[in-house]
Parts: structure tokens; sequence; C-alpha cells
């Protein structure tokens, strides 16, 4: 049976190195959209015309070099690629770590209360990524596609928000979500930046793991504000 002989190059590209940093990369492509998002999900608070106005700019950005929506189709794709090979690198670093165990789901460790280690990772990027995922699906439909309308439909975004905000149980699956997204970018931003150098000393260490809650904490609360504010009547 012939075997194949990878380049120099192409074994550079399967390495848990080469995985890494591509989840580090991604991450981070993932983290400026969030901080992104959240920037024109507080213009809430601004109004309806603020909001609305908002949502049509990013239809026109990039007018007229680029067609209607041109720009916002650029992102869209940058992201979902992002996102693929997101899962694509965690799936395979996952599937490495389980044959390094010797197939057992986790590592054994006396010191732990189960005899197994559950580290605080196992917890929330797993598990964290699926609830994202699905959350994602189920926001698309609802606030981009208007076919799902809790709180009923409407063709402003602006109200399409406030319709589904002024319902308690969609503020509640938001905040479930976004406290999974809070989890995840904690340990993401953590790993991302270790991956890429940045964690070269113990000082070092203690300004990533800072820089990391506090861009889970600004994220996390940021996106919460709105549909908080919407619940409590303090947006019209």
């Amino acid at each position: 049976m012939a075997t194949v002989s990878l380049t120099p190059a192409k074994k550079a590209a399967r390495s848990t190195v080469a995985l890494k940093a591509l989840m580090a990369v991604t991450g981070l492509i993932m983290l400026g959209y969030l901080i992104a998002h959240m920037y024109g999900n507080l213009k809430v608070f601004s109004g309806r015309a603020s909001f609305d106005n908002y949502a049509h700019h990013l239809r026109d950005i990039g007018e007229p070099v680029l067609p209607h929506t041109g720009l916002l189709w650029i992102i869209r794709v940058v992201l979902l690629v992002s996102v693929i090979l997101h899962a694509y690198a965690a799936i395979a670093l996952w599937r490495r770590a389980r044959v390094a165990r010797g197939g057992t789901k986790r590592y054994v460790s006396p010191k732990a209360r189960r005899g197994v280690q559950r580290s605080y990772a196992s917890f929330t990027m797993r598990w964290g990524g699926v609830i994202i995922a699905l959350f994602v699906i189920y926001h698309l439909l609802h606030l981009t596609a208007n076919v799902i309308a809790p709180g009923g439909a409407a063709g402003s975004p602006y109200q399409r928000v406030v319709n589904g905000f002024q319902i308690w149980w969609v503020v509640l699956s938001y905040t479930i979500a976004m406290i999974a997204v809070g989890l995840h970018l904690r340990h993401g931003t953590w790993s991302a930046l270790t991956t890429l150098g940045a964690n070269t000393s113990a000082a070092a260490r203690r300004r990533i793991n800072a820089l990391a809650y506090v861009v889970a904490a600004v994220i996390t609360i940021g996106f919460l504000l709105p549909p908080f504010g919407i619940l409590l009547g303090l947006v019209k």
C-alpha cells in the first residue's frame, strides 16, 4: 500500500502549534466583530431613528466602490470562514488530546475529587461553543432574517429588538448565551495571547489574565445592557 509523503510545509500546517495559532487568529477576528456588534447594539439607547439609521448605513458602506451590502457580505464571509476554521481547529486539537490520553475522557488525577481532572476549559469552551452556535442561529433568524418574531414582527430593526426583549424568557435565553460567550472569551483571550507569544513572564501572565477578565466582562455587560434596559422600561 502506497504511503503519502507530506512536505515540510504541509506537516507544519497540520501541527498542533499551527492549529493553536489558527484558533488564536480566528478567535481574535471574532472578538473584533463582537466589539463592533456590541457598539451597534448600544445605539438602541439613542432611539429608533439612530438605531435604524445605523442598521441601514451598514448596507451602504463602501458604495459606490462596492455594491449595496457588499462590505457587509465580505464581513459575513470572513466571519463564517473564521467560525468554521475555529471549530475545525478545536475539534482536531480535542481529538489529538483524547488520543494522547489513551482514549479516556479526562486525565486521571488523584488530587481531583472524582479522580479525574475537570478543567475550567472543559466546562466553558466545548459546551459553551455549542450553546453559542445554537444561539447565533436563533439570533440570525430573529433579528437579521426576521423569520422568528417574539413580541411581534416589524420592518424596523429597532422595533424588532424592542419587541423581542420586552419578553422575559427572550432576555433569559439571551443572558444564558452571553454568559457562555463571556466564559468562552475569558479563557479564549488568555489562550490566544499565550499562543501568539505574549506569555513571556510571570508579570506578563498576570497582565494577560487581567486583560482576559476585562475583555470578557466588557463584552458580556455591553451586550446585556440593551435587553435589560428594554425589559426594565429604560428603552421605550
